[in-house]
């Protein structure tokens, strides 16, 4: 057969414009979506595929030790988040240790006797004010013998800058002072140092520290926070808002919830939307609906999601003065959420009610349709 180029039906080749039709941030986004379906399969970790997740009270991350206790209440429950992930600086962040910091170790830190492997799962428990805990997670390269038993296990994270970076992060410390635990148990080794390696993601330079297990900070600092937000879950009691930078608060995912943003709203609980709030994105509204099958669209949220009120139903307008309830798209209303809708039963020339949807506490329960393991 022939494959002269000029034997080639043209009409059989895809024009630009058919092609073009497949670059489009739809494409792009659940062809990203499907990858991280894929990979967490791949990497031993399907439960993140799920909806409605919840880790057990008594269980606790490595990453996820000394962050504010409110902030990570909410994350346990599938509170609905309010901005995008930042996928990008996660990529970079992984792209780094994987095409950077490994191969600086495996080039210039080991020797002949030495080698790098590329992580370790430690899963362990310890005995803590709130009983036995479980810490599960998954170090960062580790330094290993010839039979493959950990001598230098590093935690490696990405900043856009670390010409300031005097000290190591108390987060960074603790997740690192997990692991040297977690290593020291499952190899039956002792295990006492390890290093913090901070990359700049603008300009490829590196700071690294030397990390000395301090028995004090493991006990009094670390496991005394994994206690205490076990006992703030077990007994379902919202925990104080307790981040310890600025930082952590102003690019925190639940800022509106906390009381922390721009509308109204102090201390919400972790379940529900918050009323008159329509700040949030797509994907995370469609996560939270997956978590909590029975869950609806506010009547806010359903005037700019409509394909979304259709599948998975939308609460009723509530009147703050006479309590009559009216479907969401019976009411006149712009959905301007600075103006709500006045009640059309109870409103006249001297005096009115406002509509509103249901409060996030009213519109579904705290453990309803979630897994937790």
């Amino acid at each position: 057969m022939s494959t002269d180029p000029q034997d080639t039906d043209p009409s059989a080749q895809p024009s630009p414009d058919a092609l073009l039709q497949g670059v489009t941030a739809t494409q792009f986004k659940a062809w990203y979506q499907e990858r991280q379906y894929t990979q967490n399969i791949e990497d031993g970790t399907p439960y993140f595929n799920e909806s409605g997740y919840q880790p057990a009270p008594e269980r606790h991350s490595p990453s996820k030790l000394l962050r504010c206790h409110r902030r990570q209440f909410y994350q346990d429950h599938n509170a609905p988040e309010e901005q995008p992930d930042l996928e990008g600086i996660f990529w970079v962040g992984s792209k780094f240790e994987e095409e950077i910091a490994l191969p600086f170790l495996k080039h210039s830190v080991t020797n002949q006797e030495t080698y790098v492997q590329n992580s370790i799962w430690v899963d362990y428990t310890v005995d803590t004010a709130a009983g036995d805990l479980q810490l599960k997670g998954e170090t960062d390269p580790v330094i290993v013998d010839a039979d493959a038993t950990p001598i230098l296990p590093t935690e490696i994270k990405t900043k856009r800058s670390v010409g300031d970076v005097s000290e190591p992060n108390r987060a960074h410390r603790a997740q690192l002072h997990a692991y040297l635990i977690g290593l020291s148990e499952k190899f039956d080794i002792d295990l006492t140092t390890g290093v913090i390696l901070y990359g700049s993601r603008e300009s490829l330079d590196i700071r690294a520290f030397r990390v000395d297990f301090d028995p004090e900070f493991w006990q009094d600092v670390v496991l005394e926070w994994a206690a205490d937000h076990t006992e703030y879950r077990v007994s379902q009691e919202l925990p104080p808002a307790d981040a310890e930078t600025d930082w952590e608060c102003d690019f925190c995912v639940y800022r509106e919830r906390c009381g922390q943003g721009d509308r109204h709203v102090s201390d919400s609980g972790p379940t529900g939307l918050l009323t008159r709030y329509t700040g949030y994105p797509r994907e995370k509204l469609v996560e939270f609906l997956e978590a909590y099958p029975s869950a609806k669209l506010t009547p806010s949220l359903a005037f700019e999601f409509r394909d979304l009120a259709s599948e998975h139903g939308v609460y009723d307008w509530e009147c703050i003065r006479c309590d009559t309830a009216y479907a969401w798209d019976s009411v006149d209303w712009d959905g301007d959420v600075t103006q709500p809708p006045r009640c059309p039963d109870c409103s006249d020339a001297e005096s009115f009610g406002w509509l509103r949807g249901p409060k996030p506490e009213d519109q579904i329960s705290g453990g309803e349709d979630c897994v937790a393991e």
